[in-house]
């Protein structure tokens, strides 16, 4: 079976859409957004919806598919009324994820915004918990640039959540190749990779890395600012693409394009992380 590479494809007009652009654009996986990601309300998915989809699943071929939770969604937030709310669209997120039968939902693990960052580190540990029992989708937490007030761009603090609540809830990582290099993680040649994944391994575990997010860097190692480039059009460069798309440890994961240019230029990245393989 060809290795899983795809991109965030449009989910408009319906989950089932973003299979048939992924088919579209060469891939083999995709992520999407069940619903609008800005939108506090999440739509319901019904019956005639769910039998697209996997009518869809059936005639792509695609697999291991991966949905990325609302962007206003904050597990660690230290005010009581937005932290339900997040809680409240986190359960709903799961729940489109269970009706479409999405093996990962990726979230960033939140921000401290007003409080500190163990306090927002303890808030989505007690966030995630209360999910004990009821999920079988797995939550992949995804490294951050650490921009702002966001948690999550250390792995301390990203294995700190994971090792906490692993054992109840069905959690794993996705790291972002931007995220981890704006957050200081050097990544741009095969020795630079060894020590981010030894690194990984010391306080996550190799064990519990699902997925990655493909994306270069306009900015430097170690900015804290999360803005994507093209794959060779940033500050990574192509070879840590490569080293991904060729090392036992990560060439079999899942990998999900979310570069700016969208389509066609996806197609042509996709091509290109095949011809490395």
């Amino acid at each position: 079976m060809k290795s899983r590479i795809g991109a965030h494809t449009s989910a408009a007009g319906g989950a089932h859409n973003a299979l048939y652009e992924g088919r579209d654009i060469g891939a083999t996986t995709i992520q999407l957004f069940t619903s609008n990601q800005k939108q506090w309300q999440g739509r319901a998915i019904g019956a005639e919806e769910i039998a697209l989809w996997e009518k869809a699943l059936e005639e792509t071929g695609i697999g291991e598919v991966m949905s990325h939770d609302s962007y206003l969604i904050n597990l660690g937030s230290p005010d009581p009324a937005l932290l339900e709310k997040s809680r409240m669209a986190f359960r709903a997120e799961i729940e489109r994820c269970h009706l479409l039968k999405i093996p990962y939902l990726n979230f960033h693990p939140g921000a401290a915004t007003k409080s500190t960052e163990e306090a927002c580190l303890e808030t989505i540990i007690a966030s995630l918990l209360e999910f004990e029992g009821v999920v079988h989708t797995r939550l992949l937490l995804e490294t951050t640039a650490g921009q702002g007030t966001t948690v999550g761009y250390r792995f301390e603090q990203v294995g700190a959540i994971l090792h906490a609540v692993h054992k109840k809830v069905p959690v794993g990582v996705c790291i972002d190749t931007c995220h981890i290099f704006a957050a200081g993680y050097d990544i741009r040649t095969p020795a630079d990779w060894e020590n981010t994944l030894q690194e990984f391994d010391k306080h996550i575990g190799l064990k519990h890395l699902y997925a990655f997010h493909l994306n270069d860097s306009q900015k430097e190692l170690g900015s804290r600012v999360d803005r994507h480039a093209c794959l060779g059009e940033g500050k990574i460069g192509l070879e840590a693409f490569r080293f991904l798309m060729t090392d036992p440890r990560t060439k079999h994961l899942p990998k999900y394009l979310e570069t700016p240019e969208g389509p066609p230029v996806w197609k042509k990245e996709i091509a290109l992380l095949r011809s490395y393989e």
